[in-house]
Formats: C-alpha cells, sequence, structure tokens
C-alpha cells in the first residue's frame, strides 16, 4: 500500500513522522516540498472525506490513484519530448555542420617508386602478310606485222597456283607472256646489239634454263644471245619476233659488200696498183663491216610485251582477272614471289615513331604463330607504296611499285621476318609491335604522372619521405610504356626504392 508523508509546520503527524522534511513520497517517486499536487505548504493532516472511515493522517484512495497517474504521465511526455529532441537533432543540422558535411575529405599523396629498368617506347599496328615482290601484269599488248587487234587469246595461269621460270602465263593476240628471273625491270624491247644490265639479266635467264649464250660479253645482245633466244621461243612453242627491216638491211649490205669486193678483184686481175687499189681496199672493208652490223642488227627480239621479271621462284598467281577477250592495258593478275613479308600502314602520329631497321614483333592471333623481324621500308608519303619497288616487270605505261597492288591510307610500310614464315601466314592480318625507342641498358626510372615542371622551367620529382617532401630536379630521357627515364641534377639525389609522388587519393571518410 502506498505511502504519502506530509509536512506539518515544524512537527510530525500522529501515524509517524516524515523521513525527511520538505520531501514527499508517492510509490518511490520523489518531488521537491509543495511541488507536489494538492499539498499546501504548512497544512496539517489532511481532511478525511465524510464516509471513508479512515483515520486522521491517511489519504483517500481516490487522491492517491489520482496522484500517481499524474506522475506517470510527466515522466511519459518527459521522455517522449526526449526523445523527439534527440530524432529532430539527426535531420536539423546548422550551417556550420552542413558546411563540414560537404566540404571534400582530406586527400592522402600516392606515391610509387624509383626503379632501374630499360625502357621501351612501342608503336602497336596490324599488317598484311604478302610476298616480298608482289607484281600487277598489265601487258600493253603485242607486237608484230599481222596483229589487227590486240586481245587475250588464251589464259594458262590459274589463280593460286605455281608459277615457274620460262613458264607462259597467257597469250596476247597468239603472242606469249612468259615470266623471267631477275630484279631490272622491262623498259625497253631487248634487240640484237643492245648492251646493259637488262640484257645481262635475260642472258643469265637463259642459260639457267639451258639456252646457252655462247661467247657473248655480258650485257651484250650479240650472235650467242641470239641463239638462245631462238632455242627458247622454240621451248615455248613460240617463233621469235626478227627487228623490224633487219632483213631488208642485212639484203642490203650483202649487196654492198659483194659488189666492193669485186670491184677489188678487177682491180686486182688487171694489175691497177696504187691509189685505185688502195681505195678498193678501204671499200671492200667498210662493206664487209656494215654487213655485220646488219647481221647483228638483224636477229630475234625480246620484246617488253611479252616477258615478266620476278624476283625468285617458285611464284604465284594471287589474283587473276583474265580471260579470253580481256584487252590488254588492264590489270590482268597479281604474282607474288620471294619470301613472305608484312605491308601495313601508318598514321601520322605512328610515322614519327617508325624508322627503318627498328625491331618488331609479328603475331598471327589466328595461328599463335610469333616471329621477329626488322622495318625495311617506310614511306615517306602517305597513300603511296613504300620506297625500293622494282615495278611490275612487265614495262608498261604506269607501272606501280614493288608490292603496290592497290592504293593505301596512310604511310605504307614494310617488315622483314628475321628467319622465313610458314606459308600457312600468306594473306593473313597479323598484329605487329614495334620498339620504336630503347634505352641504353638500364636506367633510373618513374612514372610519367610523377615528373612536374615549374614556371621557371626546371623539371623536378617529388620524394616523400616519411611524411617529408623532398623536390628533386632531374632531365629527362627516354620514355615508354608509362614511366619515362630520368638523371639526377645532383648525383645519388635519386635511388632505386624510392617513393616518389604520382598524385594524391580521398582517404576513407565522407562518402567513402
Amino acid at each position: 500500500m502506498s505511502e504519502f508523508r506530509g509536512i506539518n509546520s515544524g512537527s510530525a503527524s500522529d501515524e509517524g513522522s516524515a523521513s525527511e522534511a520538505g520531501s514527499v513520497s508517492v510509490d518511490g517517486f520523489a518531488s521537491e516540498a509543495g511541488a507536489a499536487p494538492g499539498a499546501a505548504a504548512g497544512a496539517g493532516p489532511a481532511a478525511e472525506e465524510p464516509g471513508t472511515g479512515s483515520g486522521p493522517g491517511r489519504p483517500r484512495a481516490g487522491g492517491t490513484a489520482r496522484r500517481r497517474r499524474t506522475v506517470v504521465a510527466v515522466a511519459v511526455g518527459a521522455l517522449l519530448l526526449s526523445g523527439g529532441g534527440v530524432a529532430a537533432s539527426a535531420f536539423v543540422k546548422s550551417p556550420a555542420q552542413v558546411a563540414a558535411d560537404t566540404a571534400p575529405p582530406e586527400r592522402d599523396v600516392l606515391t610509387a617508386p624509383v626503379e632501374q629498368r630499360v625502357v621501351t617506347d612501342t608503336v602497336v599496328t596490324r599488317g598484311t602478310v604478302t610476298a616480298a615482290q608482289s607484281v600487277p601484269v598489265t601487258p600493253v599488248g603485242a607486237s608484230g606485222e599481222e596483229v589487227a587487234r590486240q586481245i587475250v587469246t588464251k589464259v594458262k595461269a590459274k589463280a593460286g597456283g605455281t608459277v615457274r621460270q620460262g613458264e607462259v602465263l597467257l597469250e596476247v593476240s597468239a603472242r606469249p607472256l612468259f615470266v623471267l628471273k631477275g630484279a631490272v625491270p622491262v623498259y625497253r624491247d631487248l634487240k640484237p646489239g643492245a648492251r646493259g644490265d637488262d640484257v645481262a639479266q635475260v642472258q643469265k635467264a637463259f642459260n639457267s634454263l639451258g639456252h646457252s649464250t655462247g661467247s657473248d660479253p655480258k650485257g651484250t645482245y650479240g650472235p650467242g644471245t641470239q641463239a638462245a633466244v631462238r632455242s627458247f621461243y622454240r621451248s615455248i612453242g613460240y617463233d621469235p619476233l626478227e627487228a623490224e627491216g633487219g632483213d631488208e638491211a642485212v639484203s642490203a649490205a650483202r649487196t654492198a659488200e659483194k659488189a666492193a669486193r669485186r670491184a677489188l678483184e678487177d682491180l686486182e686481175a688487171e694489175g691497177t696498183g696504187g691509189r685505185p687499189l688502195r681505195y678498193a681496199r678501204e671499200d671492200l672493208a667498210e662493206a664487209r663491216q656494215a654487213l655485220t652490223e646488219a647481221e647483228a642488227a638483224a636477229g630475234p627480239v625480246v620484246p617488253a610485251s611479252e616477258v615478266v621479271f620476278l624476283k625468285a621462284f617458285p611464284a604465284r598467281v594471287d589474283s587473276l582477272t583474265a580471260q579470253p577477250g580481256s584487252v590488254p592495258g588492264e590489270r590482268l593478275m597479281v604474282l607474288s614471289a620471294g619470301e613472305l613479308v608484312v605491308r601495313g600502314s601508318l598514321d601520322s602520329a605512328q610515322k614519327g615513331l617508325v624508322r627503318r631497321g627498328q625491331r618488331v614483333r609479328i603475331l598471327s592471333e589466328a595461328t599463335g604463330a610469333e616471329v621477329t623481324g626488322r622495318i625495311t621500308t617506310v614511306s615517306d608519303t602517305p597513300g603511296t607504296p613504300a620506297a625500293g619497288g622494282t615495278g611490275d616487270g612487265t614495262g608498261s605505261e604506269g607501272e606501280a611499285d614493288e608490292g603496290a597492288t592497290a592504293q593505301v591510307s596512310g604511310f605504307p610500310y614494310t617488315v622483314k621476318p628475321d628467319k622465313p614464315m610458314p606459308p600457312a601466314l600468306a594473306s593473313q592480318d597479323v598484329r605487329l609491335t614495334v620498339e620504336a625507342a630503347a634505352s641504353e641498358g638500364k636506367v633510373l626510372v618513374v612514372p610519367v604522372s610523377a615528373v612536374s615542371a615549374g614556371v621557371d622551367g626546371t623539371t623536378v620529382v617529388t620524394v616523400y619521405e616519411k611524411g617529408q617532401r623532398r623536390r628533386v630536379p632531374v632531365r629527362t630521357g627516354t620514355s615508354g610504356d608509362g614511366y619515362v627515364e630520368v638523371r639526377p641534377e645532383t648525383a645519388d639525389a635519386l635511388a632505386p626504392g624510392a617513393r616518389v609522388i604520382v598524385g594524391v587519393k580521398p582517404t576513407a571518410g565522407a562518402g567513402g
């Protein structure tokens, strides 16, 4: 049963004294004197309500319950107000707190070690595997007095087929177009009496095919070479064309020689001497020389329209468009010869990094085969073949450089492998990695982002040691793959393993 103790004017009640002057206790809830509801300072014992039967100093049952409910309500209200204040504080912030929450987090430095390595700068591009020599065959037509129309009359080569030296590819107006080995492109008809490297090239080709050029000097189209030409044409089933007007010139020279010889014989028979006899002998000598020259010039001809020169054999027919009825002057086929190489083109940015002699890694993604090689040619003009071509070998006008079967964009280049590539790679698209620059041995390197330049032009890196920063002036060198060579201006100012600042990073904080 609850206990209520009041405070009289300085004396305890009849039922007992208060536990402490000026305090009230209601079922364990305490409040200051005079704070309890219904209590008056200095009042005597509470009056008993009529009909309760309670003794003096005892509170009425109804009053106690009301006081208890009041105290509980006050306590619950206080708790609700406290909780509301806490909840409101979570959503309502002062301007200073808002600024603090939205400010950027504290930042820390990112560092990377100074390393010692070989720096290489690379260019990755693509190319196509082709033969060392790619020759478009574009004959200018046939020769001969009986030819009324220049047209392809027979095609003997097959697309994708193999071609050997001395083989006939096709016929133009019943005249053959054959292939011989040589690097000098055809640019003229080869006639008896001609001299030059192209003559020497033909002599070597005929000798290798078993058609001897006799005692003719190298590079001179003499009687021995004429005999070889006749023999070769017979072996492929055709008659050689003769030099134009040769027969008439020989006939006239023979007639002149005969007349000079008889005139000299008449003078000798008559016994005439002196000046007439001397003149007759000189005339005969000149007539004989003219006959020799006429006979030398009257032999068989190797027309430019009937021969294609390739550097190596066997060769392949990469493409074939010729068919009976095709008109000479059009591209009739494309031949490839020699070892496989890689051809491609560079854009303007790559052109400045690639030059002859650089190392290249060649990767076939289709087969996984990888070989190494070197850049052999790089064109200085975009869209044109690389320097060093030998032409199409047919002597036709407008002949393209070696390997130039079509115009390309960018700067064409050629890569020659260090060892022969497998034939299966022919015509494949491959990836090329060109080592565009390399340092001479191992050097000190840092990430490119570690290097900065001041307003005075000084280039520095910032070393980070035990929370302290130290700027080190450096000179930069070869760069590649995200690194740059650095040479400190002061010896021993930078060593492998030192940490240099490459940037800053946000620390773990607001927003993660």
